[in-house]
């Protein structure tokens, strides 16, 4: 039951804030031309502000343990490309495949993971947590530019060049957020020079407006998401959810626990529970957000948000529960 319960707080801040957004907009507050403008602002500004933020603050490059990052990339691409092969033939609409495919490799690892780590392993696995998003999350957003660039509506039916992906990973504002982090923090073996401590104005300016990403997203999720869609998109959500809280997770821990048992990896406590957080948690509100400013089924990216997080809370209560039972941590 304290399993439960731990899932059930997880998840639970973010389904009431998605309600709030729900609420604004059936009392009028706004009109739904705020929320198509917010979605822009969380794309373009505050959610490359939060990635910007979240690893710039990781204390060293060098810490990472290259084996553990090197399998988590691994198993990520191969659900990418399983994933690509069962989605393809599914449905032949083109942004339906787009939100489908990035629901199944992209989980929500910023925002719920990290926290989910800690709470379930302690300061030992959050270490491992935010060693894994430091290639992770730029994995999760290159890979979704992809995606979404090649099943686009605006897309549909032409030929795409590895040029034109390329240049919509290098101008994508999520990629350029992360990128520019990681920059920074290369940067650190060959200059004294920090945000935090030389320009602590602009240092708190970058935090403050990525705080207001993750709820504005969901207010925006719950602002855009529309009941009457859950029937006709039910077949495309019920697959989704299978993907993002069944299928990816059976993979990525699967293959975590069988090359840890032929110790091609070593796997201690503390990176189950990273493991667990990076695999096994609801879709990523960025997704959503992505999906509808790439020309994606947004409608759908929405609905997944939504599902997964609420399915989620019975999904990391189970596999929360035979990990511990394994005496995995």
């Amino acid at each position: 039951m304290d399993t439960f319960i731990f899932s059930l707080e997880a998840v639970l801040p973010i389904i009431l804030v998605i309600a709030v957004g729900c609420l604004i907009r059936s009392s009028g507050i706004v009109s739904d031309d705020f929320f198509r403008q917010a979605n822009t602002l969380v794309f373009k500004v505050a959610l490359p502000m939060y990635l910007f933020y979240s690893v710039y603050n990781i204390e060293d490059i060098s810490d990472i343990n290259f084996r553990l990052i090197a399998m988590a990339v691994v198993l990520v691409l191969v659900i990418f490309f399983l994933a690509l092969a069962t989605i393809l033939p599914y449905t032949r609409d083109s942004g339906k495949r787009g939100a489908l495919i990035q629901v199944a490799f992209r989980s929500n690892y910023a925002i719920i993971g990290l926290p989910l780590a800690a709470a379930i392993g302690g300061d030992a696995a959050l270490a491992d947590a935010a060693l894994i998003s430091a290639v992770g999350i730029p994995l999760f957003n290159a890979l979704a530019v992809v995606t979404l660039t090649i099943f686009s509506y605006d897309n549909e039916g032409k030929k795409i060049s590895v040029i034109s992906i390329l240049g919509s990973i290098v101008k994508n504002p999520l990629i350029i957020g992360v990128f520019s982090g990681l920059v920074l923090v290369c940067m650190r073996r060959f200059t004294d020079f920090r945000i935090k401590e030389n320009l602590p104005a602009v240092y708190k300016t970058i935090e403050n407006i990525g705080r207001i990403a993750s709820p504005l997203a969901l207010i925006v999720l719950g602002g855009r998401f529309k009941f009457s869609s859950v029937r006709e998109l039910a077949p495309d959500i019920a697959t989704g959810v299978i993907w993002r809280l069944i299928a990816a997770p059976l993979i990525g821990l699967g293959g975590a626990f069988l090359l840890a048992s032929k110790n091609i990896v070593a796997i201690d406590s503390g990176a189950y529970p990273a493991l667990i957080a990076f695999f096994c948690s609801p879709a990523a509100v960025s997704s959503a957000i992505m999906a509808e400013s790439m020309h994606s089924h947004g409608e759908l990216a929405r609905q997944l948000v939504i599902w997964t997080n609420i399915v989620s809370i019975f999904t990391l209560f189970a596999v929360i529960a035979l990990f511990r039972s394994l005496g995995m941590f």
